[in-house]
């Protein structure tokens, strides 16, 4: 067994079964294989599900809530269950979980493929979330586990470029299969990468523990956090539809505030928190992580309704969507290494604050299109400003949270932080759900009442104003009318649009004054900076 601080690798040997096995330069190479599938499992199914969603939309006849609960179902249980996740894999073997988080994420997508209607689509994505929340910490916990220190750097540094390959063709691929074949191809392209990977890990890569813990799974803060978050959530969504005063929107919400209050309440008093809150005291966490919350949530916010712009409104297909953020991913690949030395040159404040100005100023200039704008003066100077802008701030950010505390915490902050930018991401879509759905409505009546159409078009019209701009034109009437509807259901649904990206902007601005406030000034304490 390892010593404490050191991994088995560090010590010559790792768990294999119930033996010991020399920790030997193919396994390291094997395992970095299985943490690079593993992580492109998520990170494609994070990326593709968003430019399925207008095909899904139309084929199942589902509604923009049913489209957000298709993305939110998934993103409640990741960021839920990622601490648990990440936890599981020390206590019990992180090779056994992220296995395990592998197999039910590979089900669970055949199960999502072969969905024939909605709800079911719903449930399959949440067994898909749990499955990506035992699978996605595991990814640099094997790592981690199974390099030394001398040469985990590389390792990391060799998975993060693969996962930003990954990220980068991955909506291309899958907007490919989606235009030219079936949104199902989305979900089915995780089956044989999920097979492979179940095989290399089986096959090749070692067991190993962290290190020993007799404090209980914090089961209860998980399925508090769980509760919390689906009722905020449930009330977000389904409020324009049911109205803020339906018995199941106010409830939902009620619940799900006591249930956040009672998980803090909770996880300041047991002994073994999936959230420690000690962390906070430290201010450069606490300061990294409110930025991290502000400027995930517009990041994740707005990139679930870009590609609903794109293809249901411009007019793109759904490979041409896919491509759309290949800048922004290869703006940030390209300057990674560069933004990461930023902390050590200038201190954490500046990249901080000067990353989300610039992210604020992507989003505004992407609220700028209006219906038929080019992709190429339009978006892409916008999309550039944004990659740049978020360039600026994550290198610095993790280092920042790193840094913040002790090394022998560094996979409990990270952990965290990871988790927060997910919940940011979850909530961040239900609450510009509502803001996107107030504009189209306000903006969707006025253009209407200028139209002077045929009152049957404009009841059909109303009728399915719940699928913003999937609302599907009635056949029989004059194609001038028919083209002139249309154009006001797009309007609208810019008009909304430019809503949620000014929001965006705003939450970008005030990550950006948190910095300001929260973030110490001064250079990185390199003392606690140590490759994962």
């Amino acid at each position: 067994m390892s010593h404490i601080g050191k991994t088995p690798c560090e010590e010559g040997v790792i768990l294999h079964g119930t033996s010991a096995a020399p920790c030997t330069a193919p396994s390291r190479r094997w395992t970095l294989v299985a943490a690079i599938l593993g992580s492109s499992l998520a990170f494609i199914d994070g990326t593709v599900v968003n430019v399925a969603l207008p095909a899904i939309q139309r084929n199942l006849g589902a509604t923009t809530s049913d489209a957000q609960w298709v993305m939110e179902s998934y993103a409640l249980f990741l960021a839920s269950l990622l601490l648990v996740g990440g936890t599981l894999g020390d206590r019990f073997g992180r090779k056994r979980i992220f296995m395990i988080g592998a197999g039910v994420f590979t089900l669970a997508s055949i199960g999502c493929a072969s969905s024939t209607d909605v709800e079911a689509l719903i449930i399959a994505r949440a067994i898909q979330g749990i499955g990506a929340a035992l699978l996605v910490p595991g990814s640099l916990a094997l790592i981690s586990a199974t390099f030394p220190q001398s040469e985990r750097g590389a390792a990391i540094g060799t998975w993060s470029a693969f996962s930003g390959i990954t990220a980068a063709i991955g909506p291309v691929i899958g907007g490919f299969l989606v235009e030219h074949y079936s949104w199902t191809f989305a979900f089915l392209v995780n089956a044989p990468l999920g097979a492979v990977l179940l095989a290399v890990c089986a096959m090749k890569v070692p067991e190993s523990k962290g290190g020993a813990n007799g404090g209980p799974i914090d089961g209860l803060g998980a399925g508090l956090v769980t509760i919390g978050l689906a009722g905020l959530v449930f009330a977000f969504i389904e409020a324009p539809t049911r109205g803020w005063t339906g018995p199941p929107v106010w409830i939902a919400m009620l619940v799900g505030i006591l249930a956040l209050l009672l998980f803090v309440r909770i996880e300041a008093r047991i002994t073994s928190p999936m959230l420690p809150l000690a962390l906070f005291r430290e201010r450069n966490f606490a300061g990294a992580n409110v930025l991290t919350l502000l400027l995930y949530a517009a990041l994740g916010g707005s990139l679930f309704f870009l590609p609903l712009n794109l293809i249901q409104v411009q007019g793109y297909g759904a490979t041409a969507a896919g491509a759309a953020l290949l800048p922004f991913i290869a703006i940030m690949f390209l300057l990674s290494r560069w933004t990461g030395s930023l902390v050590d040159r200038f201190g954490s404040k500046l990249p901080l604050v000067t990353g989300p100005v610039v992210a604020a100023a992507g989003f505004a200039m992407i609220a700028l299109p209006s219906t038929g704008s080019s992709y190429w003066t339009d978006f892409f100077p916008a999309i550039c400003v944004l990659g740049l802008g978020m360039s600026i701030t994550v290198a610095p950010l993790t280092t920042t949270v790193m840094n913040a505390v002790e090394k022998e915490l560094a996979g409990t902050a990270s952990g965290i932080n990871n988790a927060v930018s997910r919940a940011a991401a979850l909530l961040a879509i239900a609450l510009f759900g509502l803001v996107l759905t107030a504009a189209f409505n306000a903006s969707l009546d006025g253009e209407l009442q200028r139209q002077r159409a045929p009152a049957a078009l404009v009841s059909a019209i109303v009728a399915q104003r719940h699928k913003l701009a999937g609302i599907v034109m009635p056949h029989g009437y004059p194609d001038a009318t028919v083209a002139a509807m249309k154009h006001a259901v797009d309007v609208s649904f810019v008009s909304g649009f430019r809503w949620v990206m000014l929001v965006s902007a705003v939450l970008a601005l005030l990550s950006g004054v948190s910095a300001w406030i929260f973030i110490a000034g001064g250079r990185a304490d390199k003392s606690h900076r140590e490759p994962l």
